[in-house]
């Protein structure tokens, strides 16, 4: 039995090439959801985050390591941890990708391997029937003919059965080889996923490293606080400078809203306080408004925030507050932060985040997420410092009965 299917399988060989090539145009897959341009241009992006991160660390290898700089070593490594970021979204999308197109050449697989086993099993039909028959079966179908014209018409029939018996064959040759392709696709795929997966683990180990750095930087600062008083007080001015420009902001925004009410011929402002969620999931406030020792030598004495602890790095900051962006950016002492406009003087500030998520003129609804927690800027360790201001004066929202529950550090 064996022996003849050998045998048939050897004597068709010279019609396998055209066939397998007619043959696999009809039997290719439509256009499939997901293919590997998807990934090729992963990894393009992947190439110049790759780019942008040994820029920055370029420019972090440059600078000398005496105090003056160190802040400005700083904000270069919150940089790079944010490109370190990006690449393991970037990164973890490949991988996301790969998992859908292993799926997907699966299916492919198995569908191939059932259409291959119906028709090995056609084709051992077909020897089992020529073996009863006799290997004579063409001539003595052509032997019984009784005239001219009848042996033409069994001619006839002889001539597609041998048809028909080497379409089997092709088309068996045919779908191993498409078994096989998508076999070798498959397992292909898979390494390639792997590879991709042990990418990210590396890239999760660089972003500690780098966020491990960043903060040594502080504490740096903090062992030599007698030398860098110089740069906390450019901190301090910076912070200053952020808060007169918040207050020209509102003036300005003020000012539009004045302008609107006169034309609709409406009354003047109301005081807009109150109503606010808390911008984290977390309740631990490490500092409050006011007066405090300051951290390390390296946070302000007079503390115009809230500082909410044990949100890591990836926590989702909320707005506190329907209203509008009027800045989203980044800066030597809050890190990347933003402020959102709530009406009549009142807003609310985000700071020390890792990555932002909104820019300026964005309207937000309250519990819309503002950006991501983090340690950027003048800071020792992932929290969120958050501002009220409701008159354009800052306030207390734990005092003032704004945000409750809260659970305070020893010092807070």
């Amino acid at each position: 039995m064996k022996r003849n299917c050998r045998w048939f399988l050897l004597r068709s060989l010279p019609l396998l090439a055209l066939a397998l090539c007619l043959f696999l145009a009809d039997l290719a897959p439509a256009a499939s959801a997901v293919t590997q341009a998807d990934i090729d241009a992963l990894k393009s992006d992947a190439k110049g985050l790759a780019q942008e991160k040994k820029d920055i660390q370029a420019q972090i290898d440059k600078l000398s390591s005496d105090i003056s700089t160190t802040m400005e070593r700083k904000r270069l490594l919150d940089g790079q941890i944010g490109v370190t970021e990006q690449e393991i979204g970037n990164k973890e999308e490949e991988i996301a990708t790969y998992e859908d197109l292993i799926a997907q050449t699966a299916a492919e697989l198995a569908d191939a391997e059932a259409r291959e086993a119906a028709q090995y099993e056609l084709f051992c039909k077909r020897v089992r029937a020529m073996e009863e028959q006799g290997k004579v079966e063409y001539w003595s179908v052509l032997f019984r003919a009784n005239s001219f014209s009848d042996l033409l018409g069994r001619l006839d029939v002889v001539n597609e059965i041998m048809e028909y018996d080497q379409r089997v064959i092709d088309d068996l040759k045919i779908l191993q080889a498409l078994t096989a392709e998508k076999k070798a696709e498959l397992e292909g795929q898979k390494t390639a996923s792997e590879e991709a997966k042990a990418e990210l683990e590396a890239k999760k180990r660089d972003l500690d490293s780098q966020r491990d750095a960043a903060n040594a930087l502080v504490t740096k600062l903090r062992q030599q606080q007698q030398e860098q008083e110089n740069a906390l007080d450019d901190l301090s001015e910076e912070e200053e400078q952020v808060q007169a420009r918040i207050k020209a902001l509102i003036k300005k925004m003020e000012e539009e809203e004045a302008a609107r009410r006169a034309a609709a011929g409406q009354s003047g402002p109301t005081s807009n306080p109150g109503g606010y969620i808390w911008p984290v999931n977390s309740r631990y406030v490490t500092s409050t408004v006011g007066g405090r020792a300051s951290p390390g030598g390296i946070g302000s004495t007079n503390h115009k925030g809230t500082d909410i602890g044990r949100v890591g790095y990836n926590s989702s900051i909320y707005a506190a507050k329907a209203g509008q962006v009027i800045i989203s950016e980044y800066s030597k002492s809050y890190g990347h932060y933003v402020v959102v406009y709530h009406g009549a003087g009142n807003t609310t500030l985000y700071g020390h985040m890792s990555s932002r998520k909104v820019s300026v003129g964005q309207q937000v609804k309250q519990g819309d997420v503002l950006g991501i927690t983090g340690s950027t800027g003048n800071s020792t360790g992932p929290h969120l410092h958050f501002e009220i201001k409701e008159n354009n004066t800052i306030i207390n929202p734990i005092a003032k009965g704004y945000l409750t529950g809260a659970t305070f550090a020893k010092d807070a």
